[in-house]
């Protein structure tokens, strides 16, 4: 009869219970990654892949006898040592925190998509279906449509005209489940491209769509490139298909910003008058009493000279530099984007100002004094009282 130690049963229950856990452990480690096998019987050398985003990576994991994950080692193939790089220290993290292998490989995974998320060149690769049916929707289309494509063939640019002759371009971002899922598509537009898309939808489709959509805007580009052609512009600096605002120049350190409905181009636009107020008054008056006079049918540029009572400079009638004064701090006439809006309402002075330059001046003067968002003071050249609001910081 054998006589067993007290000693001897503890131990017999922790190897069974530590085999236990073992066999659980791999059992689990199955589950999430079939393709991870351990190399001995002592189950200390994992070699095999880890899958993620349909992408196989290969990786080694060599465990110390007690398969304490602290001391563990890690062996990977190139294309998953680049994609690890700069999260070192959070796979070294998740070593020392996971309880076993199992969770370890599940929180290498979770990292390893964020990777891949934040590293566009290491998305995975289309299958070959994806190029062939690239190549018929292009071949339908017609690739003298196509202005570039991407290195990846993931990224078109296509060209289209509308019925004006202007020229426009679409940028087309497909996805390597192209067409099951819908593309990303983005265009120098005043309005959101919405493009409607279904699995059998093509590249046809897109440039369909964007033909429409040029089409219902080209009364809005027509009165905007009447303005653009026919007065000097001062704001934006170099207008885009997507800008709906125009500052035009009526006189010296004198302008009028409108702003033009996307889909009732000529009808009365937000209109706002900057200048001296000994200028701008007058101008305000007429417009007030004169917009009833306001005829849709004619364009916003002939509207606004019947209404204001005034002829536009233009580029036959006058230089640009007549319009472009400096700002009377900084010396400049752009201050980043913007330009001087703000003037000195003496008559005898009229020196124009940014915004932003007279708002710092100002609020260094001891002299000056603020009421909500306007700052009260003195004109840097003639002294006289001058005002400026607040400068908004851009988000």
């Amino acid at each position: 009869m054998l006589a067993w130690s007290a000693n001897h049963v503890v131990t017999l229950a922790q190897h069974h219970t530590a085999d236990f856990e073992l066999s659980r452990m791999e059992s689990l480690l199955v589950k999430e990654s079939p393709l991870l096998l351990p190399l001995n019987k002592e189950k200390t050398v994992y070699d095999g892949f880890i899958t993620v985003q349909e992408r196989d990576f290969r990786i080694r994991i060599l465990l110390p006898p007690d398969h304490q994950l602290k001391l563990a080692k890690l062996h990977c193939c190139w294309q998953l040592k680049q994609l690890l790089c700069g999260y070192g220290h959070i796979v070294k993290q998740r070593l020392h925190h996971s309880p076993d292998l199992v969770s370890f490989v599940l929180e290498l995974k979770t990292v390893l998509e964020v990777a891949l998320k934040c590293r566009p060149e290491c998305r995975s690769i289309p299958p070959p279906q994806y190029y062939s049916q690239l190549i018929i929707e292009m071949e339908d289309l017609g690739w003298d449509k196509l202005l570039s494509i991407d290195t990846e063939f993931r990224t078109l640019r296509l060209r289209a005209e509308d019925s004006s002759g202007r020229q426009h371009v679409v940028t087309v971002k497909l996805t390597p489940k192209h067409p099951v899922e819908a593309p990303w598509c983005s265009a120098d537009l005043p309005v959101p491209l919405a493009i409607t898309w279904t699995p059998q939808s093509s590249l046809g489709h897109v440039h369909t769509q964007f033909l429409l959509l040029l089409e219902s805007l080209a009364e809005f580009w027509a009165v905007l490139d009447e303005i653009d052609e026919k007065t000097w512009v001062l704001e934006p600096e170099k207008p885009s298909r997507a800008d709906t605002m125009r500052r035009i120049a009526i006189a010296n350190n004198v302008s009028i910003k409108v702003e033009v409905d996307t889909q009732h181009p000529k009808m009365l636009p937000e209109c706002c008058l900057l200048g001296a107020e000994h200028v701008v008054t007058p101008l305000r008056n007429k417009l007030n009493a004169n917009m009833h006079l306001w005829n849709p049918d004619c364009s916003i540029l002939q509207n606004l000279r019947d209404v204001l009572e005034i002829e536009f400079p233009s580029p036959a009638t006058h230089e640009k530099s007549s319009f472009s004064a400096e700002c009377g701090i900084c010396y400049a006439y752009r201050l980043e984007s913007a330009i001087p809006d703000q003037v000195c309402n003496d008559p005898r002075c009229g020196q124009p100002f940014h915004q932003a330059c007279l708002y710092e001046w100002l609020r260094g003067l001891p002299s000056s004094r603020q009421s909500f968002n306007i700052v009260f003071g003195e004109c840097p050249y003639c002294s006289k009282p001058i005002t400026v609001k607040m400068s908004t910081q851009k988000p």
